[in-house]
């Protein structure tokens, strides 16, 4: 009998990547593998944030225990080096009950986190107050220039227009430390050499059309609704959740700040946006197998 596997099932959003994760769980558990699924998606980790994350309900779930999903609340800031131990101790957990644990999500930093061997380097919170004070009074600019100074290397690798990633690979240069530069490693070594990873991929015109659709049905379906209601949970007072793509667009909105057309414009450009980029991290995987959907779960297991 072969040892549990890790799988991951990766690629941009809107690809399908929840239902092939679930097929593929059926699939393992028709031959005796009580495979479960274990949340690699950095905003399905806050409660009540539903609509805007196309989180499962637990009944389409298929009766697959999943893990990760509903763990904080929306004014905690989730981290990766957070997720890190939680999601590999869930995977050790189901392997060691004999069933292949299926990491499934888009979010390229918490995906590599548990893929691969992954280490984070050391926080100082006064450096970050400090420099995070500097990012709200001057903007990304300065601070991207210093890093270009002190780490011309991951300058050249952090998204320019992300100033926490900036905010973040300063604090550690400044205490002297190698950064992890937000990205994954030129040389990813695999944490369980047994993995498999499965990237769906989808032609680009047809993923804009589905993302721009998936946009205005998280409007039908009651996005505004939902973040009226986060906001009473501290939805404003986290950092992390409060400016997920499409939370922030609806908080503009019902603050007035954007009228409903613009806040669905600008979350379908943001949307396509981050697809981009996901598709760009998940190349740089040496493993991946690309796959064009629907894809049949059976065929990925024999071969």
């Amino acid at each position: 009998m072969t040892a549990p596997r890790l799988w991951a099932v990766v690629g941009a959003t809107g690809t399908g990547k929840s239902d092939l994760a679930l097929d593929l769980a059926e699939a393992l558990r028709r031959r005796g593998n009580p495979a479960e699924i274990v949340n690699a998606d950095a905003m399905q980790v806050y409660r009540g944030m539903d609509i805007g994350t196309a989180k499962l309900p637990l009944a389409e779930r298929r009766g697959i225990p999943h893990h990760l999903l509903d763990v904080c609340d929306v004014s905690t800031d989730a981290a990766v080096a957070w997720y890190q131990p939680l999601a590999r101790a869930a995977v050790t957990d189901i392997q060691a009950r004999g069933g292949d644990a299926i990491l499934v999500g888009g979010s390229g930093l918490y995906v590599s986190s548990v893929l691969y061997e992954f280490r984070f380097p050391p926080r100082d919170p006064e450096i970050r107050r400090r420099l995070e004070e500097q990012l709200a009074a001057e903007g990304t600019a300065p601070l991207l220039d210093r890093l270009r100074e002190l780490d011309p290397v991951t300058a050249a690798r952090v998204d320019p227009r992300n100033g926490r990633r900036v905010v973040r690979a300063l604090e550690v240069v400044e205490q002297g430390s190698a950064t992890h530069g937000a990205a994954l490693p030129e040389t990813p070594t695999l944490w369980q050499s047994a993995s498999r990873v499965i990237g769906l991929q989808v032609d680009r015109s047809e993923l804009v059309e589905r993302l721009d659709a998936r946009v205005q049905r998280m409007w039908d379906a009651g996005l505004l609704a939902e973040v009226e209601g986060l906001r009473g949970a501290g939805l404003e007072n986290g950092g992390t959740a409060s400016r997920a793509i499409g939370y922030a667009q609806a908080l503009g909105q019902l603050d007035g700040r954007l009228t409903q057309d613009e806040a669905i414009a600008e979350t379908r450009a943001l949307t396509r946006r981050y697809a981009r980029r996901q598709v760009s991290w998940f190349k740089r995987y040496p493993e991946i197998e690309w796959q064009e959907p629907p894809v049949d779960p059976e065929r990925l297991l024999a071969d």
